[in-house]
């Protein structure tokens, strides 16, 4: 999230979390250029009008990279031109400023579904059920009591279809950059998870490796 109108990015990082994203914040172009060189995020959720590197640059120079982030641009004009505009320099959504937080979490989960691989709207696995959505996700039809961070494992193991994820995607998945890497926060959500999942286990250790379904 960048954004520099601080209570907005907080307001915003917290909504996101609360549908089991995770969220960086940093209320800067440079800062934005910065982190994206590091970190292979899945999108940026992008302020137009940003200090010291402006949103434009910022959004032509992760076109330029031909990285697989996705870009939401936001600004407080909404006119037609200042779409165009925004779109023509790589962004994959505009939202104009101000906007209900409902319709910027529908336009987010439609940038993630277009991605590469494509995320089906539903996940499911036996009879397994996640509906990312609806935050809402059930076994055998029954729902399962599962918390935002339970879910978020859950979702992005499914995504994984198959594929072993490692202890650290997850925790740079899932959790934000105020993670310590050196807590066992990922184990211990992974042994609660299970526990609600019921019988038979669904996930998977393996070894040295990480974690399936």
């Amino acid at each position: 999230m960048v954004e520099d109108q601080v209570v907005l990015a907080n307001s915003v990082a917290r909504v996101l979390r609360r549908e089991g994203m995770a969220v960086d914040v940093v209320h800067d172009g440079e800062r934005a250029l910065e982190c994206t060189s590091v970190v292979d995020y899945d999108l940026v959720v992008l302020d137009r009008d940003l200090p010291r590197i402006h949103g434009d640059e910022v959004c032509g120079a992760l076109a330029a990279r031909s990285l697989q982030t996705r870009v939401l641009m936001l600004t407080a004009s909404g006119t037609m031109a200042e779409r165009v505009e925004g779109l023509n320099l790589g962004a994959d959504d505009y939202l104009p400023k101000p906007f209900a937080y409902p319709e910027l979490i529908a336009r987010i989960r439609a940038i993630s579904r277009r991605s590469q691989p494509a995320v089906p709207p539903v996940l499911a696995h036996g009879d397994l059920r996640l509906d990312p959505a609806k935050r809402l996700a059930t076994r055998g039809g029954e729902r399962l009591p599962l918390n935002p961070k339970e879910l978020a494992v859950l979702e992005y193991l499914l995504s994984a279809q198959g594929r072993v994820v490692p202890t650290e995607e997850l925790l740079e998945r899932v959790w934000d950059e105020a993670a310590d890497p050196f807590t066992n926060t990922v184990k211990t959500t992974i042994n609660r998870l299970r526990s609600k999942l019921g019988s038979p286990p669904l996930i998977e250790t393996v070894p040295r490796s990480g974690y399936r379904i």
